[in-house]
C-alpha cells in the first residue's frame, strides 16, 4: 500500500514531467493543445487537467518556474557587486540555459497569455532595471532610455537569440552577451573583451 508521502512524490513527479514535456511541445508548436502535451508526456488528458485545469494555468506555472530560476541567478550575480557591464555578462552567461529552455515564453508573451506572462515577469524586470540603473549611474550604460525600457529591450534580445539558436551552446550565449552590451551602450571593444571567455 503506497504511503501518503510516496503518493505525493509520485504526483509531484508526474506534474514536473508534464511541465518539462510541455516546454518541449510548446517550443515546437506554441499553439499545441493540452491533448498534445498529454500524449507526449505519456498520460491521459484528464491527468494533465488534474494538475492544470486550463492552458493558462499551465503557462502560468511554466512562467513562475522561469521567473524563480532567473531571479535567483540575477540576485546571485548582483550580490558580487562587480561593474554593471561585467555583472550583465555573468547574468547572460548563467541564465542562457534557462532562457534557451523557456524561450517559448517569448512566443506566448506575444499571444493571448501576454498580460499574464508580463505580470509574472515583474520581479525579474525590476532586478534587471536596478542593474541597468546602477550601470547608468556609474557611466557604464547609456542613458538615452530609462533603465526599465533599456533593460527590457536588451533582455528581449537575449530571448530572441535563444529562440533562433538550434542548441544550448556557448556561441549563442556569447552573441547574446555582446549584442546586449552594445545595446546598453558599452563600447564594442569592451563588450567583446567581457564576452571573450565565452568564445
Amino acid at each position: 500500500m503506497p504511503t501518503e508521502s510516496s503518493r505525493a512524490r509520485s504526483t509531484n513527479e508526474t506534474r514536473d514531467r508534464i511541465l518539462d514535456v510541455a516546454l518541449d511541445v510548446l517550443a515546437e508548436n506554441p499553439d499545441a493543445a493540452m491533448g498534445d502535451i498529454a500524449a507526449a508526456a505519456g498520460v491521459v488528458r484528464r491527468t494533465v487537467y488534474g494538475h492544470f485545469p486550463t492552458r493558462l494555468d499551465l503557462v502560468r506555472t511554466l512562467t513562475q518556474r522561469a521567473v524563480a530560476e532567473m531571479a535567483t541567478v540575477l540576485a546571485e550575480v548582483s550580490a558580487a557587486q562587480a561593474r554593471a557591464d561585467a555583472t550583465w555578462v555573468e547574468f547572460v552567461t548563467r541564465i542562457w540555459p534557462v532562457t534557451h529552455r523557456y524561450r517559448v515564453l517569448l512566443a506566448l508573451r506575444r499571444g493571448e497569455f501576454g498580460e499574464t506572462i508580463h505580470g509574472l515577469l515583474g520581479p525579474v524586470d525590476e532586478l534587471l532595471a536596478d542593474l541597468v540603473k546602477r550601470g547608468q549611474a556609474d557611466g557604464v550604460f547609456a542613458r538615452h532610455l530609462s533603465a526599465g525600457k533599456l533593460s527590457q529591450l536588451a533582455y528581449g534580445v537575449v530571448f530572441a537569440i535563444a529562440d533562433r539558436e538550434p542548441s544550448n551552446g556557448t556561441p549563442g550565449a556569447r552573441a547574446a552577451a555582446v549584442t546586449t552590451l552594445l545595446m546598453l551602450g558599452v563600447p564594442e571593444t569592451r563588450a567583446v573583451a567581457l564576452a571573450g571567455d565565452l568564445a
